[in-house]
C-alpha cells in the first residue's frame, strides 16, 4: 500500500480539482507532496535515511463552503507515508463551522486548528513554506498531526489600536486533544514496551494575541497552550497532568525579503506504568529558531534558518538531549500547481527525530541530510 500512496494521492488530488470545477459555491483545495531523505549517518524520522528513503508521501484534501455571509463549514482528509509512522488511514485534519459576527468577533467549533506560535495552523500546507522541513524543535513533522488541532471551540477577532498603533488579533479556545496513534509519540512508547491501541488524549485550552505593528509587515504575537495527558494500554498506562506550552514569536516581511523568529518553553513531567515498572519522564522542553528568506526571482527562493533546542531537565551535555540544526533552503516554481524544493541539513545532537529501532547500532552526535520535496497543490 505504501508503494501506491504517491499515484493514488495524485489521482485522488486531480480528480478533486476537475469535481470543484462543477460545483460553484463550494472551494475544494489538496495538494499533494513526494519527499526524500538522506543522511550521512542516523537513520531519520524513522526512515533508512542513511541508504536514502522516499517513504515520505503527504496528502489532503479540502472542502469548505460559504452557507451565508456570516456562516461557513469545511473538513479537510488527510493521509501519509514518514517511514513507519502514518499509514493508509484517512484522517480528518480538521472538520468546523465558523460563524463570523463582525470582523471583532467570531466562533468555531468542530475539529478546529490549535493557535500555537507563528505555524502550527498553517503547518498543513505545505505550498506556502519555504521550507522543506520546518524547524523541528517546534513543529515536528513526525507529530503533526497532534498539535494541528483540538476538538472543540474557538472564539477570535481583531480590534483596531488606530493608525499610530496597528491592530490586535485574538483567539482563545477549549476541548480535548489528543495523540496521533499512527504519529512519534505513540511510535516512543511503543519503543519502551507501552503499545496503545486507543489514543491517549486530554483536556486543552489556550490562546495567541498577535499585535500587527504600525511598521508595515512587522508582526509581534504570544501563545499559550495548556495540555494534559491520560492514556490505558493493555500493559499499563500514561499520566501528564496539564501542562503550559508558551511561545513568543516575531515576524517581518519587506519586499524580497522575510525574517521570522520563535522562542518556545515547555516543561512537563509524566509517569509511564509499564507492567509492575513505573517509569517518570521529566522534559523541559526550551527551543528557538531564527529564519531570513530571499526571493531571487518570480519562481526561485532562497532562505536559511538555525533551529534550537534543549531538554533542561536531564544532562544538557549528552547528545540525545539537544539539538542543533544549521540549515540552507531553495525552492523553484514550475507552474502555479508544482513546486519543487531542496534543502541542507547540517545536525548536531540527536534530541529530535531519532528512534532506537531504525538506529540498532546507535546514533552518532552528528550528521548531515539532504532533504528534498516534490509538490502539487491546488
Amino acid at each position: 500500500m505504501a508503494r501506491r500512496m504517491p499515484l493514488f494521492l495524485l489521482v485522488w488530488l486531480y480528480a478533486g480539482s476537475l469535481f470543484a470545477q462543477d460545483l460553484a459555491g463550494i472551494e475544494i483545495h489538496g495538494f499533494a507532496t513526494q519527499g526524500f531523505l538522506f543522511s550521512s549517518h542516523n537513520n531519520y524520522l524513522t526512515m533508512q535515511s542513511s541508504a536514502g528513503s522516499l517513504q515520505w508521501t503527504d496528502g489532503a484534501v479540502s472542502v469548505s463552503d460559504s452557507l451565508n455571509d456570516n456562516l461557513r463549514v469545511g473538513i479537510q482528509l488527510h493521509m501519509y507515508q514518514l517511514g513507519q509512522l502514518g499509514g493508509p488511514n484517512i484522517q480528518v485534519d480538521w472538520a468546523s463551522g465558523d460563524y463570523r459576527v463582525n470582523d471583532h468577533l467570531g466562533f468555531r467549533a468542530g475539529k478546529v486548528k490549535t493557535p500555537l506560535g507563528l505555524f502550527n495552523d498553517s503547518q498543513d500546507v505545505d505550498a506556502v513554506f519555504l521550507w522543506t522541513l520546518l524547524p523541528q524543535g517546534a513543529y515536528p513533522i513526525d507529530n503533526r498531526s497532534f498539535y494541528l488541532s483540538h476538538l472543540g471551540g474557538e472564539v477570535y477577532g481583531g480590534l483596531s489600536l488606530g493608525s499610530r498603533s496597528g491592530s490586535l488579533q485574538y483567539r482563545g479556545y477549549a476541548g480535548y486533544s489528543s495523540l496521533d496513534l499512527n504519529g512519534g509519540y505513540v511510535e516512543q512508547s511503543d519503543d519502551a514496551g507501552l503499545v496503545f491501541t486507543s489514543a491517549p488524549g486530554g483536556k486543552t485550552y489556550g490562546g495567541d494575541l498577535r499585535w500587527d505593528a504600525p511598521l508595515r509587515g512587522l508582526t509581534i504575537g504570544s501563545s499559550a497552550d495548556v495540555l494534559a495527558l491520560d492514556g490505558k494500554a493493555p500493559a499499563g498506562s500514561l499520566h501528564a497532568p496539564p501542562f503550559l506550552i508558551s511561545a513568543q514569536y516575531a515576524q517581518f516581511t519587506k519586499g524580497k525579503f522575510y525574517f521570522a523568529g520563535e522562542y518556545r518553553r515547555a516543561p512537563f513531567n509524566a509517569l509511564l506504568t509499564v507492567g509492575p515498572a513505573a517509569i517518570p519522564i521529566s522534559y523541559d522542553q526550551r527551543s528557538w529558531f531564527a529564519m531570513g528568506s530571499y526571493r531571487l526571482l518570480k519562481k526561485l527562493q532562497v532562505g536559511s534558518y538555525y533551529s534550537h533546542y534543549v531538554n533542561k531537565a536531564l544532562d544538557t551535555t549528552q547528545s540525545a538531549n539537544y539539538s542543533k540544526d544549521w540549515v540552507i533552503s531553495g525552492r523553484y516554481d514550475f507552474n502555479p500547481y508544482f513546486y519543487g524544493k531542496i534543502e541542507g541539513h547540517f545536525l548536531h545532537g540527536t534530541g529530535l527525530g531519532d528512534y532506537a529501532d531504525t538506529n540498532p547500532n546507535g546514533l552518532k552526535p552528528n550528521s548531515n541530510m539532504l532533504a528534498a520535496k516534490i509538490g502539487f497543490s491546488f
